[in-house]
């Protein structure tokens, strides 16, 4: 059994929390200017202001998502409502405003949709550049996840009596039950994340049409959300499942057959170090 005593408050009113999703950013946009260094066909000021539409739609529709997610669950389940797992924002529409409710599964979709936008108005391809930078968001989820850990949220089921890496928080400002053993589910996504990045890296420059690592990542990590939902505590959004459960069957339905009917395995081509 593994103690967290950390306060999730770094200083002031900053989380830790807050702190290593800016760090996540910083590392998806520092991950994307070496690709470039390195010999990618984008200028640095394409890298720049991708990251400048990234980011604003990566919140919004993160947010539009965790909006949705908790008015769905306030009609189904009332109760929840009362005991203050759930917000219904239809009643507290000022609520809607803030960074509090955002998901890095949402951040990604919004992000890949405001880029998409973006290169229909730029001069370069979108899964060209989806494909540079699948490896660089996985990293950075990763990132993400640490900050998680420390803040307590994104917590796991609680863990059977056996299970010798339980954790228990302590720290009153812990978002996660306190003195109850959970399954670490941030720990475990920080190794799956860190797998998936060797594994999307050992496939880069081997798949064909672009976008195909692109999609990829989207599969791996969709599965992954599906599966690790079942040891996550969270409220049903549809048919028992969390709503990143369901949003990861909708993106493994459209990217498995895109990949089963279009990838194929080339060679690798060499890039300048």
């Amino acid at each position: 059994m593994i103690t967290i005593g950390i306060d999730p408050v770094a200083f002031l009113s900053v989380r830790w929390y807050g702190i290593m999703v800016g760090l996540a950013v910083l590392v998806v946009v520092l991950w994307m200017l070496r690709e470039v260094r390195r010999g990618a066909t984008l200028s640095y000021d394409t890298i720049l202001t991708a990251a400048l539409v990234a980011i604003p739609s990566g919140i919004i529709i993160s947010k539009l998502l965790h909006v949705i997610d908790n008015i769905v669950v306030a009609k189904l389940h009332p109760e929840l409502v009362l005991t203050g797992h759930v917000v219904d924002y239809t009643q507290h529409l000022g609520l809607i405003l803030g960074f509090s409710g955002l998901t890095i599964y949402g951040a990604v979709l919004g992000a890949a949709l405001g880029i998409w936008i973006y290169s229909r108005f730029s001069n370069f391809r979108f899964g060209y550049f989806a494909d540079l930078v699948a490896p660089g968001i996985i990293l950075s989820q990763a990132v993400g996840r640490v900050g998680c850990t420390i803040n307590g949220c994104c917590y796991g089921m609680e863990a059977p009596a056996w299970l010798p890496w339980s954790v228990v928080y302590t720290h009153p400002d812990s978002y996660a039950p306190l003195g109850v053993a959970l399954h670490p589910t941030q720990p475990y996504e920080i190794i799956f994340c860190l797998i998936g990045f060797a594994v999307l890296l050992r496939l880069r420059g081997h798949l064909k049409p672009d976008g195909s690592l692109f999609l990829i990542y989207l599969s791996i990590y969709s599965l992954w959300r599906v599966g690790i939902g079942f040891l996550r505590d969270g409220t049903p959004f549809l048919f028992g499942l969390h709503q990143a459960q369901v949003m990861g069957i909708i993106v493994l339905l459209i990217a498995i057959p895109i990949l089963a009917l279009r990838t194929r395995w080339v060679r690798a081509e060499r890039r300048a170090e």
